[in-house]
Formats: C-alpha cells, sequence, structure tokens
C-alpha cells in the first residue's frame, strides 16, 4: 500500500531588480542540471518564471508550481532576491512544506557583474518570513553552488514528504487506553494543530465490525500469505484464521474511514478485554499492517502511532514501536558488549514489546503466545505474538508527544541494535545508545515520557530533527555528548 506522498518540489528562482535577473536564472538552470545529475528529476520541477521583485511574477509562479503538481517549494535566491515578493510565495504556498536556499559565488575571476550577494540576501528572507509569521526550511549552512543547494534540496524531500502527509493524515483509534497507562495521554487539540485528524471509536464497534467478517471469503488466502511468511515459525496454525479474519476487519476498516484523507494510521487497543473477547491476541496482525505501511500502534498510543508514521515516510521503511523496557544484565554486558563495542554499560538497554515488529525486522521469528497475559489467562486466548530478535543494525530512537497540557515535544537519538543474543521473549532487542543513561535521567525522566518509542531502522535523526522543528516544537530532546550538560544535570555527580 502507498501510504505515504510523492514529493515534487517546485524551483522558483527570485531576482532582485538591480541585479541581472540572467544571474538568478542561469543559477537555476546549474541547480536543475546539479539535481537531475546526480538524483534523477523525479523530486523537482524547474519553474521557468523568475520572479523579478514584482507581486505579479509571485502570483504567476504560483500558479505554474500548482499546475505542475508540485506539492511542496524550494525558494532559491539566485541572487540578493526580493524579500517581499519572495516571501509573499511561501506565505501564498499555504501549509505546504517550503524551503529557502541562496547561491554562493561561482568563482573570483567574476565578483563585479557576477557577483549575486545572495548571501546578505538571506538574512532579509529570513526576516521578512519571521515578520509574516511563515515557517520555512532552511538548511544548516544555506548558501552553496549548483550541486550544494542539490544535496540540500535532496536532504530537503523525506522532510517535505514527512509534513505534507501530516496534513493529510487520519489515525483511527479502537478503544481507550488501558487502565494503569496515563502515559499514553493523548490531548487532540494538538493534532488538528499539526492537521491531523482523528477517528475514536470504541473496541465494540471493532469487534462488531469483526464479527461481520466471520466466514469471509479472502480469509483462506490470507491464511496463506500468513503460513508463508512464517515458514517454520508457524506455531500457532490453529489461530491463523481469526488473525486473518482481523486483519481483512481493520483493512477494510481504513478504507470505509479514510474519508478526505489520503492516509492513515492505527492506534489499536490489544488489553486488557481484547483477548478474552476476540480470543487471540493482535501482535502478529499489527507487524503485519505496519510491513504493509499502515503503522500500527499498541495500547492505543495515539502518539506513538504518529511516531511511527513520521518515521515511516521520512525513512520509506518499515518501522516499530518499542518499550524502552529493560535494563542488559551486566553479564550480559561483560560476555558480549563491553571490549567489542563502544558503549559504557549505561549505554545499553534492552527495547521490547510483546510481538509487533513485522518479521522482515527480525533476525528469527515464531508465532507464540503472550507470556505476560498468559500469567493470569488461559494461554488459548494469548495467542497471536510475532516473537524474536530484531535485527542488528543503525537505528533511530524518537517520539513526538504532547504533553497533558497541550504541549508539543519530542527527542530523538541515534544508535543501533547490537548483535547480540537477547535470551528473553517477544518482540526484543539489545539496543546501544551513545550517553542513554543520562538521556533517560535527563529526557526521557525528566521531561516525563511515556514508555513506547518509535524505532526507525536507520539513522534518521537529522530528518527527524528538521520535521519536529518545523512543526514548531521548542522542547527537542538528543543524546547530548558528556561534554555537554543537561539543565537538571548536577555537575557535581
Amino acid at each position: 500500500m502507498q501510504n505515504q506522498p510523492k514529493v515534487k518540489i517546485g524551483i522558483v528562482a527570485v531576482s532582485r531588480d538591480c541585479f541581472p535577473e540572467t544571474l538568478s536564472v542561469g543559477r537555476r538552470q546549474a541547480l536543475v542540471k546539479a539535481y537531475t545529475d546526480k538524483y534523477g528529476a523525479d523530486d523537482i520541477y524547474e519553474c521557468p518564471i523568475c520572479i523579478v521583485e514584482s507581486e505579479i511574477h509571485m502570483q504567476q509562479a504560483l500558479a505554474d508550481v500548482k499546475a505542475a503538481g508540485c506539492n511542496a517549494l524550494c525558494v532559491f535566491l539566485g541572487n540578493f532576491g526580493p524579500e517581499i515578493s519572495e516571501t509573499m510565495l511561501a506565505q501564498q504556498w499555504g501549509d505546504n512544506p517550503v524551503m529557502f536556499c541562496a547561491a554562493a559565488e561561482e568563482t573570483q575571476t567574476n565578483l563585479v557583474g557576477g557577483r549575486g550577494d545572495a548571501y546578505c540576501g538571506m538574512l532579509n528572507a529570513s526576516y521578512n518570513l519571521k515578520i509574516r509569521g511563515v515557517k520555512a526550511y532552511i538548511p544548516e549552512y544555506p548558501v552553496g553552488d549548483a550541486e550544494d543547494c542539490a544535496d540540500m534540496i535532496n536532504e530537503f524531500v523525506p522532510i517535505a514528504r514527512a509534513l505534507y502527509a501530516l496534513k493529510n493524515l487520519k489515525i483511527i483509534s479502537f478503544g481507550p487506553r488501558p487502565q494503569n497507562f496515563f502515559a499514553c495521554n493523548a490531548p487532540i487539540e494538538p493534532l488538528y494543530r499539526m492537521g491531523v485528524e482523528i477517528e475514536e471509536n470504541s473496541e465494540l464497534d471493532l469487534f462488531e465490525s469483526f464479527k461481520n467478517h466471520e466466514g469471509d471469503s479472502r480469509i483462506p488466502a490470507k491464511v496463506a500469505e500468513m503460513e508463508a511468511e512464517l515458514g517454520a515459525g508457524n506455531k500457532k496454525p490453529e489461530i491463523l484464521e481469526k488473525l486473518a479474519q482481523y486483519e481483512l476487519t481493520l483493512l477494510d476498516w481504513v478504507e470505509k474511514h479514510r474519508g478526505s484523507k489520503e492516509f492513515v494510521a492505527i492506534a489499536g487497543k490489544c488489553w486488557p478485554a481484547f483477548q478474552t473477547q476476540f480470543k487471540f491476541v493482535p501482535c502478529y496482525v499489527n507487524s503485519r499492517l505496519t510491513g504493509m505501511g499502515i503503522p500500527v500502534s499498541c495500547e492505543v498510543d495515539i502518539y506513538g502511532c504518529l511516531s511511527e508514521y513520521l518515521g515511516y515516510v521520512i525513512s520509506e521503511d518499515i518501522v516499530t514501536l518499542l518499550d524502552i523496557n529493560n535494563s542488559v544484565p551486566h553479564d550480559m554486558y561483560d560476555e558480549s558488549i563491553k571490549g567489542k563495542f563502544d558503549y559504557k554499560f549505561t549505554d545499553t538497554f534492552m527495547g521490547f514489546h510483546c510481538g509487533n515488529t513485522c518479521s522482515k525486522k527480525l533476525a528469527f521469528c515464531e508465532m507464540k503466545n503472550q507470556m505476560i497475559m498468559a500469567r493470569a489467562l488461559p494461554v488459548e486466548v494469548t495467542n497471536g505474538t510475532l516473537e524474536g530478535d530484531i535485527a542488528p543494525g543503525d537505528i533511530t530512537f524518537y517520539r513526538l508527544q504532547s504533553t497533558s497540557d497541550g504541549q508539543i515535544r519530542a527527542y530523538v537519538a541515534e544508535g543501533e541494535v547490537l548483535p547480540v543474543a537477547t535470551r528473553s521473549f517477544g518482540s526484543i532487542g539489545v539496543f546501544a545508545i551513545k550517553e542513554m543513561g543520562r538521556f533517560y535521567r535527563h529526557v526521557l525522566i525528566e521531561k516525563n515520557y511515556p514508555h513506547h518509542g518509535a524505532v526507525a531502522f536507520g539513522h534518521y535523526g537529522k530528518a527527524l530533527f528538521e520535521v519536529f522543528k518545523y512543526l514548531g516544537v521548542s522542547d527537542l530532546g538528543y543524546n547530548q555528548p558528556a561534554c555537554d550538560k543537561y539543565p537538571t544535570e548536577n555537575p557535581f555527580a
């Protein structure tokens, strides 16, 4: 399922009327060529209209990029640029993503007629964006030659994809969060501020739809898919028909309830009454939908679901949601990590969930039952987890969260899953993040984050950080190096 947008960035060059328009146009053409040579032309559109200090040009350029089907915008200062019309363009572009970058001077032999002063123009552009209240992505160093600016635009692609997707996302939730899970609070007003729609349903609505799918003619084909995926790990074949019925229930619900939104993610209920009424746990089905591009969070974690979706769109890959769960035992660290990997004991922890991680992200997998629930319930109603060690490799641990009073905050930390056998159960891995111990105390605990963190498989911290900034997140945590103390960190400790 293509549950994310395809980004097309309109590149619009701008020029101050006291500078040669040809300078800006020539630099735009060089930029487009550099991008196409390195990345292809699928992500960009070259607007032929150069805005030369004219609101009429601005309107013409705006109409042109819209007609070309662009859903993101790059305002390119080929010279000093017209601060009014260039920022009006960004303003009238509306809620869609926009970036600004500027041309560097090419050579010391052409600093008279060929000097563009875009380095200076970026300052005026930033000021005018601020007084207009317009959000824009500005790269870390936004001035460069054609190749540099091509790289900047390419880095903007996943950022723009995520920002556009949020405005066109519906989160479908089922049931209130479980008792004793206040940490998964979900004030919905910040979702609306970000453009995200939320559809909240009861478990009874879901159960009725599930019952109506009994005997669905598509169930045998779904069972066959599951059998092929599980292979030798198919340890609970008796439950596959019910799981297939549930998967079809969710997929049909998505299509019937998508409404005006293009994209969908799900925050699902999985306990305490789910297993006693549905007679299974939904973990494996959740993993399969996430593998299809429809992230599903556990325990009605709406902001966990939102975080997963952002990671999916940025990485264009499968994600998961895990508990920041337990410490690594000292003997495991001493035997398998110390001296083999450059991590302190406090850099390590285990990320776990009952069985919701897609099989493609596990080193091995088996269908099992939810051991924790089976301590209090009959085993036969707890079948349906997908268990296995998470495959080693780079990861990004992150979360976007609303506080109980409606303030948005976020964190991002890059690390890896180590190739260390967990010797445990569930979807689980041994994680390592530099300075995790301090990050755990002074970001996760100090800022009252819930125990769920989203995981993207790769290093995507840079793009996530920029998306969070664009969304207006001012309280943005990361795993600061040892030399950089947190405000709450005791300097005498």
